[in-house]
């Protein structure tokens, strides 16, 4: 009998032992199913799919997890507007959402130098900021009154001034010009005298084709062509002074980022910086293979622009962003961090970059 009861004993603790144990395997190994709303048409590359977009996001999350945080990815209009996800994120309605800062600056606008800022830094220089100049805590702290998460997760490189239908050589060419233009850029561009229109991109072709506006940016050569934009202008500007590192966001509602285990926060971490990291060789080797045959092909000629403009465009930069300064303490926070950190991050990258580039390579 007691030869009984002692294996009772041994085999009820061994139960218990098992059952006490089982929750905590089972929370280890929950799975997670997310929605991932973003701001891109269906199939745009780069933001919306291929190297360092959105599904290319959620696909490496989901492999590296082993399929524990599975993200269903919604392109604009599947799930929400195009512009439509930072609320619904914040209020928790998906999980997370895929665009870029400066879509946000009318609601915030110091959202605006964690995307570019015109005559800021280029994608090296502005991601040294993010990662190891203080920019990541000052995004994190400026997105907490949202119940956001921030993370950087593609560059699309320095962007191109863009179409024109006529050579632009003057202030005085800019100067009641209809122009396809969005955010911080068309207000510096109104300030110029030109007519600003932010048309939708599948509406820049049609309106530029049909002499609706005189000129119009979009992104770069790769996909620029892809709009069909060289069918419709011809003098293709260089300089992205507007756009000198266009980097998309990932947000995540901070209630659903706080409910996941620390080893799954930290693969959404790396995806993202993987992310990063593919997009903008990707948008190199495509931009140079394209620039290459719009102008081999179809009789595009590049240009910069002249030293009036740049500087007339410098001028009305520094204006606008004086005037958001002075009204905004948060947006004089990151505007002085930003500026402050170029301001020394400039003699090295003029010392070793712009050097090469100038002298040694082409």
């Amino acid at each position: 009998m007691k030869f009984q009861r002692r294996k009772f004993l041994k085999a009820g603790l061994a139960t218990g032992a098992a059952a006490i144990a089982a929750p905590s395997v089972a929370r280890a190994e929950k799975t997670f199913h997310w929605r991932m709303t973003t701001a891109w048409p269906p199939a745009l590359p780069l933001y919306q799919s291929g190297p360092g977009s959105a599904e290319a996001l959620a696909g490496r999350i989901k492999a590296m997890s082993d399929g524990r945080l599975d993200i269903k990815v919604f392109a604009a209009g599947e799930l929400l507007p195009a512009f439509g996800g930072f609320d619904a994120c914040s209020a928790g309605t998906v999980e997370m959402n895929h665009a870029a800062a400066y879509y946000w600056s009318g609601k915030n606008f110091a959202a605006q130098y964690f995307t570019t800022v015109p005559f800021g830094m280029d994608p090296l220089g502005h991601s040294s900021w993010l990662y190891y100049g203080g920019g990541m805590e000052l995004w994190r702290d400026l997105y907490k009154q949202y119940h956001l998460v921030p993370f950087p997760v593609n560059t699309s490189g320095v962007q191109m001034t863009g179409w024109f239908r006529k050579p632009i050589e003057s202030l005085k060419d800019l100067k009641g010009l209809k122009m396809r233009e969005v955010g911080l850029a068309a207000k510096i561009y109104a300030q110029l005298g030109v007519a600003v229109s932010s048309l939708p991109g599948g509406e820049i072709f049609p309106s530029l084709e049909r002499g609706v506006i005189d000129a119009a940016e979009w992104v770069g050569p790769f996909l620029d062509r892809r709009l069909g934009l060289q069918n419709a202008a011809k003098y293709y500007y260089t300089t992205g002074w507007h756009e000198p590192a266009t980097t998309a966001e990932l947000i995540v509602n901070e209630k659903a980022w706080n409910s996941l285990p620390a080893d799954l926060q930290a693969i959404v971490e790396a995806a993202g910086r993987a992310t990063y990291g593919e997009s903008l060789p990707f948008m190199d080797s495509q931009n140079s293979a394209a620039l290459d045959d719009l102008v081999k092909n179809y009789g595009v000629k590049t240009a910069e622009l002249s030293d009036e403009i740049i500087k007339g465009l410098h001028e009305a930069t520094f204006d606008t962003l004086a005037s958001y300064t002075a009204k905004d303490p948060e947006t004089k926070k990151v505007h002085e961090a930003y500026f402050g950190f170029k301001k020394k991050h400039a003699p090295w990258s003029k010392l070793a970059e712009q050097q090469f580039l100038d002298r040694i390579r082409g």
